[in-house]
């Protein structure tokens, strides 16, 4: 009587242990042409460094990645956008004004904002987006990763009224994404560098998303310029690594990789608790 005991209790340890594979195994994405992992390379505030240095890097590795712009673009270099936006490139919705907390180095101050004010701001600059690439939909990052505005959280106003697809919060390098279940899309947490990062330490967060089988987001200001800037060495690094294993990673934009997300997993849960970091 006490070996069936025991032999039923190591049958139920098995079935849980089971159970708890199937369940991991049908929030994992199978990422096309068989690639293990996934990495999104965005890049804030249409910054002319980015222009000017990270743009013939990515060409030259033959990469594609996402520009969140401000209506900081004008007729000197929206040229460039729109040229880009021909090759591929994404053209992401960051507000026109940028509007932080005041405690940041920002002219407009999203304490003085509502969420309509918000809605209102993205809406407008999804109208300059359009008349750049002619695109309808847009995805979106959250200025300085924060949600608020005037000191209500709008994520589920942006939800309400559909005003962009996917949206970008900020986080550290432990942001891997792999519970693709439970990840909610106004809310996708990304690697916000903090400036002067090496490619060594760039290379290993690309590692940790391979290791593991999920999608990694980058999000990059200057670039060899600007702010919170990372050298064009450590750029020139990470673009290396990505060419060179091409076949294992897939580098894709923002919506390319959400919509590779949302067609395999469906509709992802909505986790209200998520919290974003500051960058």
């Amino acid at each position: 009587m006490v070996k069936s005991s025991k032999g039923i209790g190591l049958f139920l340890w098995w079935m849980v242990c089971v159970l708890a594979t199937l369940t991991t195994r049908a929030q994992e994405v199978h990422w096309p042409k068989n690639r293990k992992a996934a990495i999104v390379l965005t890049y804030d505030d249409a910054l002319r460094s980015q222009l000017k240095n990270a743009i013939p890097q990515l060409e030259h590795a033959g990469l594609k990645a996402t520009f969140f712009l401000t209506s900081d673009i004008d007729s000197t270099t929206i040229p460039s956008w729109r040229k880009l936006a021909k090759e591929g490139y994404e053209l992401g919705n960051h507000t026109l004004y940028h509007p932080c907390l005041a405690i940041e180095d920002n002219p407009a101050k999203s304490e003085k904002y509502t969420a309509y004010h918000m809605i209102r701001e993205i809406e407008v600059m999804d109208r300059w987006l359009f008349a750049i690439d002619g695109k309808t939909t847009r995805t979106f990052a959250y200025p300085c990763a924060e949600t608020f505005a005037g000191g209500r959280d709008y994520v589920d106003s942006l939800r309400k009224f559909h005003v962009v697809k996917y949206a970008r919060i900020g986080g550290d390098s432990s942001n891997v994404i792999t519970d693709f279940k439970n990840m909610d899309t106004l809310r996708v947490p990304s690697y916000g560098l903090d400036g002067g990062e090496t490619g060594e330490k760039l290379i290993a967060f690309v590692k940790n998303v391979e290791k593991t089988g999920g999608l990694g987001v980058i999000m990059i200001h200057g670039v060899g310029g600007d702010y919170i800037t990372i050298s064009t060495e450590a750029h020139q690094q990470l673009m290396d690594y990505l060419h060179q294993h091409k076949k294992e990673i897939w580098v894709a934009t923002f919506q390319q990789a959400l919509d590779e997300v949302y067609r395999q997993v469906k509709r992802p849960k909505i986790n209200i608790a998520s919290t974003a970091q500051t960058h």
